[in-house]
This record gives C-alpha cells, sequence and structure tokens, in this order.
C-alpha cells in the first residue's frame, strides 16, 4: 500500500503552542505517523507521511484548506520519525511575517511564459536545490541558506519595475521573500502560489528543466511528481542525479563532481576547524539527555529517576526537552526525553589532534590522541572525541563501535551509519573482533607469552576505578616484544572487553603501564582518571584491529603505529 505523503503550511496567528503540541504529538503517536510540525506565533508548517486515513485526521484537525495542502505518494515511509516542534518562525529569515504579496496560479504562469511576457523568474531556493532543476531563464541569488536572501536581493535593485514572479519548492519561503521585496520598493511582485510542486502537478514540466528537490529521503522528484534516482552527497550534500552518479568523480560516500577532493582531507580539515578551539574551552550550560525506558512507561518522575540513576540525588536541575519544569507526578510514557542542565563551566583541556586514518562507505578508522575521552562522562561534555565528531561530519553522526581509556591513544573503528552500526557493532559485543594494543610497562614480566585471567568489578569503586579478583570474566593475553633497561614493551590482545581491563591486569602483576595516572607502581592507586595535555603520556595504544567489513563481508586489517613502540637509538 502506498504511503500519502502531506505538506502544507498556513501563516495565521496562533497561541497555547505546548498545549498545542501536545496533542499533536499525542495524535501523530496514535496515528503512526512520522514526519515534522513546525508551530510558531506566525503559523504552522508540516511534512507528514502516513496511511490516507492517518493523514487525513491529522489534517482535519489542523486550521489549513484544500489550498494549503500538497499530497503525493511515496513506495516506502520517508521520514524516521515524528517531531513537533516549537519555533520562533515556520521559516527561518529574521523577521516574521505581516502580510503577503499577490499570489499567481501555476496555469496563469503558464499562460504568461506561452505569450512570452516580460517577466523575471527569481529562484528563492538554496544553490544545492537549484542544481537539481529549474525554471528556464530563473535568476538565481546563489544562496546556501534562505536567511541570506535580503543581503542576496541587494543586487536587484534594476528590477524594481519589472514583473517578478517568485518561487520555491511549495510556496512558503515566497511567503517571505516576496513581501520583503515589496517593502524594499519592488512595485510588480507576485509569488507562484503554491511553488513548484503545485505547479508540476497542474501543468506539468513546461518551461521547467530537471527535477525538484525534495527535503525528505526520496530527495527528487520529477514533473509527474514521482521519486527519482537521485542521491544526496554525504560529503557537501549536494543532490546528484543519475548523470552526475556516473561521473568518475562520483564515489559513493565519499565524493562528487562539486565537492571532489580526497575525503579523507576533507573531514581532516574540518576537524582540524573544530578543534582549534575545543569547544569544552568555552563557559557553556550543558544539557544531557535523559531518556525514559520502557519499564518505566506509567511510573511518574519521583518514581522513576531511583530506579534509573540511583547514584544521583539532586534532581533540582531536571527539565523538560524544552528547558521548562517538570511535572513530577504526571504518568510517564516510554521514550520521553528531558534534560539535566548543568551551570556554565569550562571543561578541562584535551588533545584534540585527531587524526582520520580510513574512510570508505561504512567505516572511518581513527587514531584518538590522549587525553581526550571519547563520550561525554564526569567533568566532559564537549571536549569528547564523539562531540568533535559529529561537528566535523555534520549531518552525518560516525559512531565509535567500542571504547579506548580517555589516556589510550591509537586505533578506534567507527561505523558511518545507523546501517552499518547494527553490522559492526555485535562483532565487537560478541568477541569476534581482534584487538591488539602496544604496552610499555614497568619492569621486567618473566615469560615471554603469558596470560591473565583475572575477574574485574563490573561496578567502579572510589574514584571509578576497577577492582580485580571479583567480577565479570576478564582474559588478556601478553607477549613481550622488547626489554629496555627499565621497561619492557609488550604486545596486549584482550579476549574479553572489560573497562580497564589490560591496565588493571598488568597491575595487579607488579608492572603497571608507565604514565598510568591511577594504577601505579609497587600496587599503589591514586584518585586521578585523566591526565591533561602537559602530563607525560600513559603508554598503552591501541594498535591492530581485524574484523569483517560491515559492507563487504571480507576480512578487513589495519595497524596504526606508534613512536615510542620503535626500537630506542643506540647510544
Amino acid at each position: 500500500m502506498p504511503v500519502v505523503n502531506a505538506a502544507a503550511y498556513r501563516f495565521l496567528a496562533l497561541d497555547r503552542l505546548k498545549e498545542l503540541r501536545a496533542e499533536l504529538t499525542e495524535l501523530c503517536r496514535r496515528l503512526a505517523l512520522k514526519g515534522t510540525i513546525l508551530l510558531a506565533p506566525e503559523g504552522l508548517n508540516l511534512c507528514v507521511a502516513g496511511s490516507a486515513g492517518a493523514v487525513d485526521e491529522l489534517l482535519a484537525r489542523l486550521p489549513l484548506e484544500p489550498g494549503h495542502i500538497k499530497f503525493s505518494t511515496s513506495e516506502h515511509q520517508p521520514y524516521t520519525r515524528m517531531l513537533v516542534r516549537l519555533k520562533k518562525e515556520i521559516i527561518a529569515f529574521g523577521r516574521p511575517t505581516t502580510h503577503t504579496a499577490p499570489r499567481l496560479a501555476p496555469r496563469q504562469l503558464k499562460e504568461w511564459l506561452d505569450e512570452g511576457r516580460p517577466l523575471t523568474l527569481l529562484d528563492t531556493r538554496n544553490d544545492y536545490e537549484v542544481r537539481m532543476g529549474t525554471f528556464r531563464g530563473a535568476l538565481d541569488l546563489n544562496l546556501s541558506h534562505f536567511r541570506e536572501f535580503p543581503e542576496a536581493a541587494q543586487s536587484l535593485g534594476h528590477l524594481k519595475d519589472t514583473p517578478i514572479v517568485t518561487f520555491c519548492t511549495g510556496g512558503i519561503r515566497c511567503e517571505k521573500a516576496a513581501p520583503w521585496l515589496e517593502d524594499q520598493g519592488f512595485t510588480r511582485v507576485f509569488q507562484l502560489d503554491g511553488g513548484i510542486l503545485r505547479y508540476f502537478e497542474e501543468v506539468g514540466g513546461a518551461y521547467y528543466d530537471g527535477e525538484c528537490f525534495v527535503f525528505d529521503r526520496r530527495v527528487g522528484v520529477d514533473p509527474a511528481l514521482q521519486e527519482t534516482d537521485s542521491v544526496v552527497c554525504p560529503v557537501c550534500l549536494a543532490p546528484l542525479n543519475r548523470e552526475q552518479q556516473a561521473d568518475p568523480r562520483y564515489r559513493r560516500g565519499q565524493s562528487c563532481p562539486h565537492c571532489f577532493r580526497d575525503a579523507l582531507e576533507v573531514y581532516q580539515q574540518a576537524l582540524q576547524r573544530v578543534s582549534q578551539r575545543p569547544p569544552g574551552s568555552q563557559p557553556a550550560e550543558n544539557r544531557i539527555p535523559l531518556n525514559i525506558p520502557a519499564r518505566c512507561q506509567g511510573m511518574s518522575l519521583r518514581e522513576a529517576l531511583p530506579l534509573i540513576f540511583p547514584q544521583v540525588e539532586d534532581w533540582s536541575n531536571l527539565r523538560d526537552a524544552n528547558g521548562s519544569e517538570v511535572d513530577w507526578e504526571r504518568p510517564l510514557h516510554a521514550g520521553e526525553r528531558y534534560l539535566r542542565i548543568q551551570e556554565l563551566h569550562v571543561e578541562p583541556p584535551v588533545c584534540t589532534d585527531i587524526q582520520l586514518l580510513y574512510l570508505d562507505e561504512a567505516l572511518l578508522l581513527i587514531n584518538k590522541p590522549a587525553p581526550l575521552p571519547m563520550h561525554p562522562c564526569g567533568r566532559f561534555e564537549r571536549n569528547t572525541l564523539r562531540h568533535l565528531l559529529a561537528l566535523a561530519f555534520a549531518p552525518e553522526v560516525p559512531r565509535p563501535a567500542h571504547r579506548l581509556d580517555a589516556n589510550t591513544t591509537g586505533l578506534v573503528v567507527c561505523a558511518r551509519s545507523h546501517h552499518f552500526a547494527t553490522r559492526l557493532h555485535p562483532q565487537f559485543a560478541e568477541g569476534c573482533v581482534e584487538k591488539c594494543y602496544l604496552a610499555l610497562v614497568h619492569g621486567h614480566p618473566e615469560q615471554a607469552e603469558f596470560e591473565v585471567d583475572l575477574p574485574i568489578a563490573t561496578e567502579a569503586g572510589p574514584a571509578g576505578l576497577r577492582t580485580g579478583g571479583q567480577g565479570a570474566p576478564a582474559v588478556t593475553r601478553f607477549r613481550i616484544l622488547e626489554r629496555r633497561p627499565d621497561t619492557t614493551l609488550l604486545q596486549a590482545q584482550p579476549l574479553t572487553g572489560r573497562t580497564n581491563q589490560i591496565r588493571v591486569h598488568l597491575w595487579s602483576l607488579g608492572h603497571p603501564v608507565l604514565g598510568d595516572p591511577s594504577y601505579l607502581p609497587d600496587g599503589r592507586r591514586a584518585a586521578r582518571q585523566t591526565l591533561t595535555p602537559e602530563d607525560p603520556p600513559m603508554h598503552l595504544h591501541s594498535w591492530k584491529v581485524r574484523l569483517r567489513h560491515p559492507l563487504t563481508g571480507a576480512d578487513f586489517r589495519f595497524e596504526c603505529p606508534i613512536d615510542w613502540a620503535a626500537p630506542p637509538p643506540l647510544s
């Protein structure tokens, strides 16, 4: 059964937005709809998809008329989730809408073009949308974002007395652009009613070259409103038609004719930009997300929080997903989102010299520096590997498939999408991945090869340290690579994946890792976890990995050397 797609907007005064959002969220959940609804004081904007009956029931609840709505169908659901959001404007422009310019019906525009009337067709869309198709002879302002329209339109002064017809995908941007032109003294401005999509619906493809970009998984539709074969380049977000995908510069998941360079270089430069001034070095309010698990369905917040986070005593900083006060007694729904809001603070310094080693459609391999935590924890929220990757790869979200301690350097394997994460993460969870580390330790172990089978506590002790002897099974194999005057270079192969496993096992033998701030020589421990960039480094390095490639299924191996593992120079 085909999926019905509905796109609609209307500018009108709206109030009681929070109540309306709550009502629509529950309605869309019940109807199994997916998409986005934006609510603002100036009106509403939506793109939703689902069954025909569900879409009709939602639209009947909203202050819309048939002229405000455009329908299409697709074989698959084009959205992954349902969001109802409150915004200052339903289309970002920097000023509210107070009036609209005269609308021009699609059939009327075609008649004008048939007659050869002197007019200017003005495309108000972003540059990447225009690349896919536009009206023949239309003027393009080369916008990267619609907010740039007022400044870019300053170049149109010579057209103030010329008929101008603005157009966009569905008409909503013209509701802002056309009145702005009128306010600037343009005397004959019209907006294409319903945009390109309604023009396709009523007129077809006359005077239009190419296809129309749409903001869902379909990417593009043709004048028959049918989904095309176009895709979006994940590097530069440019839409690519079938001919562009045949270009030799198009490398799926890596580059396209618009951004062709070595993709590794592109992302490395992006990482350098976001890391020059680590985001955590600036005072900011931390908003730590909290999702309600299914087991807490129907409980109140007061009942659920002690079960989810028994170690947390003070919840005075808890807010709802919009930062507002919470209702402590209201029954909860599984999946609800809340925020723990921490006051402004600066995070400790970290090393951000992240090196990208390998990239393909499915995998990203990184040489992680130290000290650098991988995930938000404790004092670190923004100065983390995951946050920096999210900034540099946006809108992609690379997903690390395993963990390294903040003070451990070396190979980190990431999946480039949720799809490939579902194939990669189980390999690590089930112990199917061969991981090999290098460790420079105090003293000289007796045997050239040995194995440590010592359980490690699953819960952190004082200062977050782990103890050996009781807990989950933990096994590590070691082999001596080189004996040095006071230290030994070891190869370590963990057969299980416990927190601090290699460090605890070596410490239990009396050969702790050189530079370890927590597990010290002579059986001592220190209540210190994360080093500073100025401290001597901890000599533990993620060296080699062997796994099954999540796309091809082939055997995949990679190695990341480290300077201190090289033989010392002869004296």
